[in-house]
């Protein structure tokens, strides 16, 4: 079975995207490229969106695209204890007629909630990813105490597997696909190069082959997000080449 292959929005710019007129502009560039999907992101959102989700996700629908709803928050805040917001998540999740909730880990102390994530979760039959971060929530070690404690608790919980925020948080990538690779449900396909003191993400074509390694180092039928920059004056004609090339890989 071939991996769906989704675009995130982001991938245009956020500048391009408000340009553009919001999110639902690009969903006929990604139907056409020939994607199966698309991420929606939250803090894309005006007030008048985030107020008509379902006009969002009636528009996904009839370009024939899924949806994947990633927020910018984490489950658990920094007490430790589960994000109050969780439940308004979801809901939007609903809305948006989600085919996954993502969202990043935070402070995860070993104490879990399993009975309220399991109701929670059982309630809106929307599968719940979390995602590693560029902080140091989203390092190596916490997202093996977290993943242990889920397998432990059976809860339906996975992971999106984002490709090059290891650069960010300085570990090694294809050691943590191999440590993690069990509970991925999703993958962010993105390649980073040193920018400064930091990182920034860049194409595929721009990067190293070194992706490629590592996204055969993952399960191979899953969906894989486009989350590199998608630049230039075609932007159709961009996004079918990489949508092409990782349905192929």
């Amino acid at each position: 079975m071939k991996s769906e292959i989704i675009v995130v929005t982001v991938a245009y710019g956020n500048q391009r995207i408000a340009a553009l007129g919001g999110q639902i502009a690009v969903l006929p560039i990604i139907q056409q490229a020939g994607a199966d999907g698309v991420e929606i992101r939250r803090e894309l959102f005006n007030d008048a969106t985030l107020a008509n989700l379902p006009a969002l996700a009636q528009a996904a629908k009839e370009h024939q695209l899924s949806i994947s709803y990633s927020v910018p928050d984490t489950l658990f805040c920094d007490d430790g204890g589960l994000n109050p917001r969780l439940t308004n998540y979801f809901e939007e999740a609903q809305q948006l007629n989600a085919q996954r909730l993502k969202m990043a880990l935070g402070n995860f102390t070993g104490a879990l909630p399993t009975g309220e994530l399991r109701a929670l979760i059982a309630s809106r039959d929307i599968p719940l990813l979390v995602e590693n971060d560029q902080s140091e929530h989203g390092k190596l070690a916490p997202s093996q105490q977290f993943f242990a404690a889920i397998s432990d608790a059976e809860l339906p919980i996975g992971m999106t597997f984002d490709m090059a925020n290891w650069c960010w948080t300085q570990e090694n990538a294809e050691q943590a696909a191999a440590e993690l690779g069990a509970y991925v449900g999703y993958i962010h396909v993105k390649a980073a190069v040193p920018h400064g003191d930091s990182f920034r993400a860049v194409a595929l074509d721009d990067a190293s082959d070194s992706w490629r390694t590592l996204l055969k180092q993952l399960p191979d039928n899953i969906p894989r997000g486009i989350e590199f920059p998608l630049e230039g004056d075609d932007l159709l004609a961009v996004t079918r080449h990489y949508v092409t090339l990782l349905r192929n890989v």
